[in-house]
């Protein structure tokens, strides 16, 4: 299945500055190894050591966030929209 992942502008540095890339893969798992293989650096900004996507990183397929889902497992289909939401921290305003 072929997926478009929009890249939070941190990580933009690792995708050449682009902010969207296209991803062959049937899974959240498989997209992030896909990920990794075209843009090196990118896995382990967003996985632990035990393989885990990291607590402060969100991905969304089609706006609903994969923890709620099926997690690495979540399927994906073909012009799914996926979306890495790095957290955000806030101080006092």
């Amino acid at each position: 299945m072929s997926v478009t992942v929009r890249i939070p502008t941190p990580l933009r540095k690792l995708t050449g500055g682009t902010d969207e890339v296209s991803v062959e893969a049937a899974n959240v798992g498989e997209m992030i190894e896909n990920l990794e293989s075209a843009h090196a650096g990118l896995k382990e900004r967003l996985c632990d050591e035990a393989g885990d996507i990291r607590r402060f990183v969100n991905i969304y397929v089609n706006d609903e966030d994969v923890r709620f889902l099926q997690g690495k497992d979540t399927p994906l289909a073909d012009n799914d929209q996926v979306s890495i939401v790095p957290a955000i921290a806030g101080g006092n305003a």
